[in-house]
């Protein structure tokens, strides 16, 4: 007989009637006729002779309404068996996931809504796949394989034949439990009828049953304690109470134990390995559960609540001595893991959804983050930027300072031609002056003026990053991290999935080499949510943890794991917490709205730290202090109250390839003995700085955009030891780099951020810090300086100085490009020791090229000084100037005043409108051996010192140029300086310490218009 639905393959079946085919497929419940289920869809035709009956039976026959109406009154195992009889069947049974399928899995009393406890109105992707994963994993406790006997043909048969039901109850066969205990047979069922039962003494479980109560959660309680002695147990629909005599509710040290749908109230479980349990859809109220060296343990839709101590407890490492459940847990285990990552169930946002979601900071302006481009081109605002309020020290040394610039140079200026007349020249003057420039463009820092002049930013508006800085997903992250896979895959110890964890003193504790994995769990109102100490291992992914007392996730004592794709935030002080030799994986999360740091690395912690979202946290996004020495590349750091990144108080660590921006303060902030590697960083859009290092601050600062900051690129105190190289330093408000020797005020510090944390319930010392590990293994090899060291970096239009220096230390300043900034190019304002400037290229700046005030020493050697709108050199102070180009300056060449001591010397200088050199006041000078291109004005050397003993003029040799006929002038012998020999000065000794400079990128950025918290504009504190 053949059956035949439209659009699917025939199914044979050997049955000789139509009507015993049908009743086979469909309940006895729904009592349909053959001739109902026929109506209005049968076509029975007859084949030639000798041929079967052909019954055709279109579902169309029916609405699909009635159909699904008529199948809500089947049972589970009659959908089971009509599902099978073919593939329109199939597809018929499946329509019914939000009817019939919803209603067997809501109505079963061994378990709950499948998104319990933290998402009940969350309907599941599919009703049916969560019926069938709670279903099969009912069943784990009946695959004992020890029972499994190859010549046991009936072990199935026999388990589901002999299996009795013992009922427990008034007026049942069994008063009391332990009666029933005593009768019952292997897989024998009892059932506990409404009631408190208690026993006086400990229950010992010989033989493997199933213990259910009937009617509702809470209707039966047990007061007993439990000793499980049999392969396996399964317990339902029960409420566990402590006895009298024992808080422990249940325990085995090597079956297995499976519970559904319990509560436990003021008990504690203990499961020692090898043995394991199960349990889902339970409640423990001020209960825990202890795991002592497990294999392996699941834990699935389980809610704890007040807690005294940790609610999971993990100890010890995972034994190798494993019971028969091990096997089917971690079959269950990974199939439970992939239904996380199913796209129904994704709710992570992205980063742009991210960063636009509610304000932290108000005001919104779009900024232009050209890298390597023609910054002047892609300035947002029409206005200049505000210079800062005298709130500070610093800041009325920035405000004093360039009100005092101002008018110094209106006195200095006093010579033959002005500014206003240098406007009113004829064209002929300027073809004049053209025919008398001198070509320096090929000078050895030419390359990295091109990358600044030539480059363009993009005109199609796009408001992404850079690929090399977008954020990574974590499965990218996972591809080239062969550990990160691994700890991602493991599935050992205490597997705790979709729980919830509230209002008590601690989620999770693993300790002594223990390990546990944690996903889809929700951490709230807790001391804290997870503690990992004593080398143990954890694997948290996609969890959330908000609002504990302590900080979020502590790992101590060198714990390690993975901890990646969760929403940690609103936690009292750091959102994840390393100390001691802890070395864990923090990949892909969102840490958020602390308020403290996002993550604190200290006292020897290390860490890598790739690829997570760091915003709105009130202080720095990630703190390392106390020898921390983590690997932090790949983050987005942004929109914080304090620092995006502080390293303090002898810290260290490698940041790298980080996106630092918006943040309050200073984007890095160093100080205190902190000495990072900082490299190839885009640190842009702050309020304040862009890298402050501060008092005793050192580190290696190296291939990074320091970008449209309101305050400097790079502010540095002088009794600091940085190297600061390679870097793109443009377009910020006031100084590119500027140098102060303010110390640092104590009351500024914050000193509580993660130094005086004092979490202490584990019985460590309150000054930790004070025991620390010996010399980290993972150091740095980089040239050692004994001097503050500025060379190769790109330092152009910032709203003042390109390099401002008031300080009370020896500095270096070598090998940069200082372009096109709103001042003077390098400001010397105070200088008691020896300021070193050497192979520049200062060039095109608004004011004059370089100005020494008095009582300052420097000395200028192999720079070239080109095209500024004032002075080539402006000097008060004492040094030497020799062996530089100072040409094409619209004011004078060099310009020596007040009581200036200088030794000039082998210098080529050129000055088209004013004096080559000019020398005034009580000015004392050794003027030797110089090259002077006399401009059209035939002004050389001016000397109107009130000691002219004092200033030597020799063996200088002026060339003046005469009509159109003659040889242009060239710079030869050397040519244009900076001449540096050999290769470009670049340090990097990374390969990605360039690769930004090329980068052409716009950012919408919010930035507010004023300066917040009625602080100063200047990093100052963290």
């Amino acid at each position: 007989m053949e059956v035949s639905f439209p659009g699917t393959a025939l199914c044979t079946r050997d049955e000789p009637e139509p009507p015993r085919l049908l009743r086979n497929n469909i309940a006895k419940d729904t009592r349909v006729s053959l001739r109902a289920r026929l109506a209005g869809g049968e076509a029975l035709s007859r084949q030639r002779p000798g041929c079967r009956h052909k019954v055709t039976m279109e579902i169309s026959g029916l609405p699909l309404e009635l159909w699904r109406l008529i199948l809500s009154y089947l049972r589970l195992p009659d959908l089971g068996r009509c599902s099978l009889v073919c593939r329109a069947w199939y597809e018929l049974i499946l329509s019914l996931d939000n009817t019939r399928w919803r209603q067997l899995c809501l109505g079963c009393i061994e378990c709950r809504h499948p998104n319990w406890p933290n998402q009940p109105d969350v309907e599941p992707w599919s009703w049916r796949e969560a019926f069938k994963q709670h279903y099969l994993a009912s069943k784990t406790w009946t695959k004992n394989s020890q029972d499994l006997e190859s010549s046991n043909c009936f072990y199935l048969f026999r388990r589901k034949k002999d299996r009795r039901v013992l009922c427990v109850g008034p007026g049942c066969e069994f008063e009391n439990l332990r009666s029933a205990l005593v009768s019952a047979c292997v897989y024998d069922r009892i059932v506990l009828l409404p009631g408190v039962y208690e026993e006086q003494g400990e229950v010992f479980l010989k033989v493997p049953v199933e213990i259910m109560g009937r009617g509702k959660l809470g209707d039966v309680a047990l007061l007993v304690s439990f000793d499980q002695h049999c392969p396996t147990v399964r317990l339902c629909n029960l409420v566990f109470m402590p006895a009298w005599f024992t808080p422990i509710i249940y325990k085995t040290n090597s079956g297995h134990v499976q519970f559904d749908n319990c509560n436990f109230e003021n008990g504690q479980l203990q499961i020692h390995a090898p043995g394991t349990c199960q349990v889902k859809f339970c409640t423990f109220n001020q209960s825990t559960i202890n795991f002592h060296s497990v294999a392996i343990c699941l834990l699935e839709n389980c809610e704890f609540v007040g807690s005294e101590n940790a609610s999971v407890t993990v100890d010890g490492c995972p034994s190798v001595d494993r019971n028969w459940a091990c096997k089917h847990l971690s079959t269950l285990a990974k199939s439970c893991s992939a239904s996380l990552q199913m796209p129904e169930l994704q709710t992570h946002c992205s980063a742009s959804k991210l960063e636009s979601r509610g304000p932290l900071l108000t005001s919104v302006r779009t900024c232009e983050i050209v890298v390597g481009g023609d910054p002047g081109n892609t300035l947002p605002a029409s206005h200049p930027p505000a210079m800062p309020k005298k709130g500070c020290e610093k800041g009325s040394d920035v405000a004093g300072h360039l009100q005092g610039a101002n008018k110094e140079e209106a006195a200095t200026m006093e010579t033959d031609s002005s500014d206003s007349e240098l406007s009113m020249s004829s064209e002929n003057e300027e073809d004049d002056e053209s025919m008398c420039r001198l070509p320096y463009q090929a000078h050895s820092l030419s390359h990295m003026l091109a990358k600044v002049i030539d480059g363009r930013p993009q005109a199609d508006g796009l408001a992404a990053l850079p690929s090399d800085y977008e954020l990574k997903t974590l499965q990218q992250e996972l591809q080239k991290d062969k550990e990160a896979q691994s700890l991602a895959n493991a599935m050992q110890g205490c597997l705790v999935r979709k729980c919830l964890f509230r209002d008590g003193k601690g989620g999770i504790f693993v300790c002594s080499q223990g390990q546990a994995r944690v996903e889809g769990s929700i951490f709230q109102d807790l001391t804290y949510a997870v503690r990992c100490i004593q080398n143990s291992k954890i694997v948290m992914l996609k969890n959330d943890i908000h609002h504990c007392k302590t900080s979020g996730i502590f790992l101590r004592l060198g714990a390690g794991g993975l901890i990646a794709e969760n929403n940690i935030h609103s936690n009292c002080e750091a959102g994840v917490d390393i100390r001691k030799g802890a070395n864990p994986l923090i990949l892909c999360n969102r840490i958020h709205g602390g308020l403290r740091s996002g993550i604190v690395v200290l006292g020897n912690g290390k860490g890598i730290i790739r690829s997570n979202q760091i915003y709105g946290n009130k202080e720095a996004g990630i703190y390392i202090l106390y020898n921390g020495n983590p690997l932090v590349s790949g983050n987005h750091i942004f929109q914080g109250l304090a620092a995006g990144i502080a390293v303090n108080e002898n810290g260290r660590g490698q940041i790298t390839e980080n996106v630092i921006r918006e943040n309050q303060w200073g984007g890095t902030d160093i100080r205190r003995g902190g000495d990072p590697v900082l490299r190839s960083n885009l640190i842009c859009c702050g309020y304040s700085d862009g890298v402050v290092v501060g008092e005793r601050g050192k580190g290696l600062i190296e291939g990074n955009t320091i970008y449209g900051n309101k305050g400097c690129g790079v502010w540095i105190m002088s009794s600091s030891l940085p190297h600061i190289a390679n870097n793109q330093i443009g377009h910020n408000s006031i100084y590119g780099i500027a140098v102060f020797c303010r110390k640092d005020d104590a009351n500024d510090y914050l000193a509580n951020q993660g130094g005086n944390e004092n979490f202490n319930d584990e019985g460590e010392a309150a000054n930790w810090e004070n025991d620390l590990e010996s010399e980290d293994e993972r150091v740095v090899i980089r040239r050692p300086i004994s001097v503050a060291l500025v060379e190769s970096n790109n330092i152009n239009h910032n709203g003042a100085a390109g390099l401002y220096i008031k300080s009370s230390e020896a500095l270096n300043i070598i090998g940069n490009a200082i372009h096109a900034n709103h001042d003077c190019g390098v400001s010397v304002f105070q200088s008691s020791q020896l300021t070193r400037i050497a192979n520049n290229s200062i060039s095109c700046n608004s004011l004059g090229g370089v100005v020494v005030e008095a009582e300052c020493r420097v000395e200028l050697r192999g720079n070239g000084i080109y095209d500024n709108s004032s002075h080539g050199v402006a000097s008060k102070g004492e040094g030497i100037v020799t062996e530089n180009d100072i040409l094409g300056n619209q004011g004078c060449g060099l310009k020596l005043l007040q009581a200036a001591d200088m030794k000039v010397t082998k210098n080529r200088i050129h000055s088209f409108r004013d004096y080559a050199i000019e020398m005034l006041d009580q000015t004392k000078a050794l003027v030797q051996d110089n090259v002077i291109f006399q401009g059209k004005s035939k002004k050389s050397i001016l000397q109107q010192a009130s000691d002219t003993e004092a200033c030597v003029v020799q063996s200088n040799k002026l060339l003046a140029f005469k009509k159109r006929s003659d040889v242009a002038w060239t710079l030869e012998n050397p040519p244009a300086r900076p001449h540096i020999e050999g290769a470009s000065r670049g340090v990097s000794t990374s390969g990605n310490s360039q690769k930004v400079s090329n980068m052409t990128a716009r950012i919408a950025a919010r930035v507010d218009g004023g300066c917040h918290n009625n602080g100063s504009i200047f990093c100052t504190i963290v």
